[in-house]
């Protein structure tokens, strides 16, 4: 024996140190197991075969989507075609529920202006009424609803706004152009 051995055997032979060398449970093997055929087979499915976008794909198209509905005012025929759908039976909940102190229960108007008539302070037309609620008109007291509720939601009371059109309950006297 060299001195070198001598040495380490010395130094670590009395340690005191025991090797135990059990073997691992059943059930945290077959989970390993398990995880690696997932793996291999989530690879093949997102990866190599491409069956269906992987998450970061299909988080970028829905984001993409968002921005471009966002940036986008619904057109006219869309708003028009909600009258009397459950979208705008939703639009009156969240105009009974926002829209009231200003415009009483049936648009006849209070502090804000009538409406129910064909007349109109801001533009009668479909995409000018929802730009009006999504925008709001600060100078007159009305608030911006697009931050707070919600492009969807807008255009659901926008339409419950346009079935309100015409109906002349009996309130606030008109303002703005007749349309």
């Amino acid at each position: 024996m060299s001195k070198r051995d001598a040495f380490y055997e010395e130094i670590f032979d009395d340690d005191g140190i025991q090797e135990a060398d059990n073997e691992l449970p059943l059930w945290w093997l077959w989970t390993f197991y398990a995880a690696i055929i997932f793996g291999i087979g989530y690879w093949f499915y997102y990866e190599e075969f491409e069956i269906a976008p992987g998450p970061q794909a299909s988080y970028f198209a829905e984001k993409a989507a968002m921005a471009a509905k966002a940036g986008k005012d619904p057109t006219p025929e869309a708003l028009l075609a909600a009258i009397g759908t459950p979208a705008m039976a939703q639009g009156k909940e969240i105009f009974a529920s926002t829209c009231v102190a200003c415009h009483l229960e049936k648009g006849q108007g209070k502090i804000g202006p009538n409406l129910t008539d064909n007349a109109w302070i801001h533009g009668g037309d479909p995409v000018a009424i929802y730009r009006t609620i999504r925008d709001g008109v600060p100078s007159k007291g009305m608030p911006a609803w697009g931050p707070a509720l919600g492009a969807l939601s807008v255009q659901q009371v926008s339409s419950y706004v346009l079935s309100m059109r015409n109906t002349n309950v009996p309130g606030k006297a008109p303002e703005g152009e007749v349309k």
